[in-house]
Parts: structure tokens; sequence; C-alpha cells
């Protein structure tokens, strides 16, 4: 799962090392535009919803936040 989020993160900007950003949305590097394209892809590739409640800096600031979050709703789902 961390692997293929990583591969949707370096499609999104491959200019970042995400695997050690711990401050994603803190630091400007994921803006609005690139969280909602992270969110389609996510929706698409690991077949869960991600709804409006789930857009919170917690949910995207690093890799970790975002793994969580979809372990979280695939097992909800």
């Amino acid at each position: 799962m961390r692997e293929k989020i990583l591969s949707i993160l370096n499609d999104i900007d491959d200019s970042v090392d995400f695997e050690e950003e711990k401050s994603l949305i803190g630091d400007h590097i994921l803006d609005s535009f690139g969280i909602i394209n992270l969110v389609g892809e996510l929706e698409e590739e690991f077949d869960i919803s991600i709804g409006p409640e789930e857009m919170t800096k917690e949910n995207f600031d690093s890799v970790d936040d975002i793994e969580a979050m979809v372990k979280r709703l695939a097992e909800e789902g």
C-alpha cells in the first residue's frame, strides 16, 4: 500500500522526496490542486471514498498520515 501511495504522489510531483517529508501541507508541498488529484487517485486505486470530512491536514500531512487514512477507510468500506 505504501509503495502505491508513494507512486501516486510521485506522479503528482516527482521533485519531492515524499518518504522524507513530514509536513506536506504545512510546508506547502501539497496544495489544494495536488490534494484533489491525490484523492481521485487514492479512491480509484484502493476502491475507497474520501469524503469532505476526511479533507484535513491530519490526514494528508505525510505519507504515514495518508496511509493510515487509506487503511482506515478500506477497513470501514
